[in-house]
């Protein structure tokens, strides 16, 4: 069995497990959240929805400025995946650092660990974009990045329709034109309302910090592996 047949396999085998039924506490907590987002006024659901658009555009230029491309031209799938395995464990390392660092520091460090750790976690994916040989100066591209992360980082109503989208962007990245921002970040709050409420409490602050960074990095870093497995070898 060659390695490229091995990672197909391993791919089919994670999106199964993705498209697996909630379980009871999953569903209730997302029933909560939706009822709570009820409560929060519309022009604050506007103003939340615009604030991480424009921090999530900026830090998409700035991560297109400071990624360079890594030279993979002559190397196989199987190297490739190396240099991602390599990048995951960096990042993660990264992403718990500046998650310690800024859960120490209370409340007001703590509110600063969201830029901090959008603008890793997009770097990470620009790099993995490189990797296995994408241009992030396309628009198309960042924006496949795009619904990596928010596959990444959402309740299962959305999964199936982003595995979809992931799964077939060959021929249907001409017709996607943006992010239906309003749910990208809903979806994203409410995946990691409670760690990092949990950041920003005295003593604790710290060890949740980094430990939930560096395990959220390597989520992020299963996702992108297999939506690029799953891209590529649907077009063999």
């Amino acid at each position: 069995m060659t390695y490229e047949t091995q990672m197909a396999e391993e791919a089919r085998l994670w999106k199964q497990k993705l498209m697996r039924k909630p379980s009871f506490l999953e569903r209730s907590s997302k029933k909560a959240q939706v009822k709570f987002n009820q409560f929060i006024p519309e022009k604050v659901h506007h103003t939340i929805t615009e604030s991480i658009k424009k921090m999530v555009q900026v830090t998409l230029v700035g991560s297109n400025i400071t990624t360079f491309p890594k030279k993979v031209e002559n190397q196989t799938f199987e190297e490739r995946e190396q240099l991602v395995l390599k990048s995951i464990d960096t990042f993660k390392k990264t992403a718990a650092i500046e998650g310690a660092s800024t859960g120490a520091g209370g409340i007001l460090l703590g509110l600063a660990d969201f830029p901090l750790f959008l603008s890793i976690k997009m770097k990470f994916l620009f790099e993995v974009a490189s990797i296995y040989g994408y241009s992030t100066k396309e628009y198309e591209e960042r924006l496949f990045l795009l619904y990596i992360f928010q596959l990444a980082f959402s309740s299962e109503t959305h999964k199936e329709e982003l595995l979809d989208l992931i799964e077939q962007w060959e021929t249907k990245k001409h017709e996607v034109k943006d992010l239906d921002w309003r749910i990208f970040q809903q979806e994203y709050r409410d995946y990691i309302d409670v760690i990092k409420l949990m950041q920003i409490l005295p003593g604790i602050g710290a060890v949740v910090g980094g430990v939930a960074n560096y395990h959220l990095v390597q989520q992020l870093g299963e996702c992108a592996m297999n939506c690029f497995r799953l891209r590529i070898f649907s077009n063999h």
